[in-house]
Parts: C-alpha cells; sequence; structure tokens
C-alpha cells in the first residue's frame, strides 16, 4: 500500500473515533471508517488517482463520497486534514490564511488582527471590497495572484451540485443555541485545544448536530482575538460540512446597533434584522 493511502486512512480512522466518541451521527462515523478501508484496500496511490482526475476521480472511488473525497484532496494539498485539526482542538486561523499563495504568517496574523479575518470566504470578500487593498503591502499584482487563488479554491469546495445558497441565518441561530445550552448545562463533551491551553485540560465543550441533513460542528471561539477581548465565551464559530459543500460562521452577541443583545451571525447581520423583525427596534 502506498505510504500517503496509508496516512490519510489513518486521518480518517482517528476522524471516526473522534466524531463517535463525541456523539455524532453514527451515519457519519461509518462514512469515515469505511472511506479508511477503501483507502487501504487501493491497488494504487490514491495521489495519482486526484493527479489524473482531479476531484471527480476521487469521488468515482466505491465508498468515497464528496466530502471525503474533498478531505483526501486537502491532505494531498496540504499534508493535513483540516476537520482533524478542528476535531482536535488544533484549528488555527492564521495557519489556514498562510496556505494562500503570497500570504507569510506576519501577514496571516495582520489580516486576523487588524481585519477580524478567520477563514478563506472572510479573505475572498476582503479581496473584493477594497480592504485588502488598503492593507500596506497589497498591490495590484499581489491582490490579483489572492483572488485567483481563491476563486480557484473555493470554486472546489462549492461544486455546482451544492446548495445554491448558504443556510438561513434561522438555522445557524438555532444551532448556536443548542450549542451554548449544551455548554452551559454541561452536557456536551469536551476537547483539549492545543492553542491557550497550556495545562492541556479538555476545557472547550463541542458539539456535533443535524439540520436538514446538514452537518454542523460548534464550538467556542479559541482565537487570539476572542481571547484578547474576553470572547471566548460568546463567540460561537459553526463548521457546515455539507456533502460537497463546506462554510464557517462566526455567531456573536451584538454590541451597538439596532440588534444589541441580540446574536448575531456575523457578515450577515441586514439578514438577522429580517429574522428578528419586529423584536428588535428599527435603526
Amino acid at each position: 500500500m502506498a505510504v500517503l493511502n496509508q496516512q490519510i486512512s489513518e486521518r480518517f480512522e482517528e476522524v471516526a473515533g473522534i466524531l463517535e466518541e463525541q456523539g455524532a451521527n453514527p451515519f457519519r462515523v461509518r462514512a469515515y471508517r469505511r472511506g479508511a478501508a477503501v483507502l487501504r484496500g487501493l491497488p494504487r496511490p490514491v495521489a495519482e488517482i486526484f493527479e489524473e482526475g482531479g476531484l471527480a476521480a476521487l469521488e468515482a472511488l466505491p465508498g468515497i463520497g464528496p466530502s471525503l473525497a474533498r478531505g483526501i484532496r486537502e491532505t494531498l494539498r496540504l499534508g493535513r486534514l483540516p476537520m482533524l485539526d478542528r476535531l482536535r482542538g488544533e484549528a488555527d486561523p492564521v495557519a489556514l490564511l498562510m496556505t494562500v499563495p503570497g500570504i507569510g504568517r506576519r501577514t496571516a496574523e495582520r489580516l486576523e488582527e487588524d481585519l477580524e479575518i478567520e477563514t478563506l470566504e472572510d479573505l475572498e470578500v476582503a479581496a473584493h471590497d477594497g480592504r485588502l487593498a488598503r492593507l500596506a503591502g497589497f498591490g495590484p499584482k499581489r491582490l490579483a495572484g489572492v483572488r485567483a487563488s481563491l476563486a480557484q479554491r473555493l470554486a472546489r469546495v462549492r461544486p455546482p451540485h451544492g446548495p445554491a445558497a448558504p443556510p438561513p441565518v434561522g438555522e445557524i441561530l438555532d444551532v448556536d443555541a443548542e450549542y451554548r445550552a449544551g455548554a452551559s448545562a454541561g452536557t456536551l463533551q469536551r476537547i483539549a485545544p492545543r492553542r491557550f491551553n497550556p495545562s492541556g485540560a479538555a476545557s472547550l465543550p463541542v458539539l456535533h448536530t443535524e439540520r436538514s441533513g446538514r452537518h454542523y460542528t460548534a464550538v467556542f471561539s479559541n482565537t487570539p482575538r476572542a481571547h484578547r477581548l474576553g470572547a471566548t465565551r460568546d463567540w460561537v464559530v459553526l463548521y457546515l460540512d455539507h456533502g460537497g459543500w463546506e462554510g464557517q460562521w462566526t455567531v456573536v452577541t451584538a454590541r451597538h446597533g439596532p440588534l444589541a443583545g441580540q446574536r448575531v451571525v456575523r457578515g450577515r447581520e441586514a439578514e438577522c434584522l429580517v429574522h428578528y423583525g419586529p423584536a428588535v427596534d428599527s435603526p
């Protein structure tokens, strides 16, 4: 068996084990175990299959659907499985931003600290709304390179057969409410985040839940900005994994404006105003 096949298989087995321990849907657990078995039984390196046929060739493997195919691709390209990082409590926005060509550590840290960019989707918006262009060191050529890289990468994350629109804010807020209620009651499994956790304690509650067949993972934010602002028990990060499509949102308590005191999906405030309706004052 090819070394990479074995390594990715082991990562899938670890994902399955963690999902099972954290109470995720048994079907997801079995899907990752089945994918691990498929990789172990392949007669050729999975890297060759991807190189020859791309993501479609991976999805065509028996037992490998869009989500697992994307995981294989990310492991081949990045040398790590982002979903496993999240499950281990190792998610790091700076490390994610550094995977974009033209963005080094210092720039990634500035993006997170100064512009509150934590996801590739956040970076894509900033690359087109002028914020990135105003950041020192981002000339037209560098900006064009980042835009092109994100267009290619995010197009693969959002395939044509994926949902036409992100889930409604009401659904995201409902998952947020379920997570915070479970965290408050102490009924959720806890993980030991690698960042800002010198004692190694299992202190970060994690929730796996579903809405309309969409799989969500929710955790409190563990970013430097959240720690600095004392928001580590207010900001909730939700990860969506739905077939060949994925997304990430942060839900916070609004401090100002017509939504003050309400839970708000960051970047989707206008939709939240509509969602709450007469429950909030008009601006």
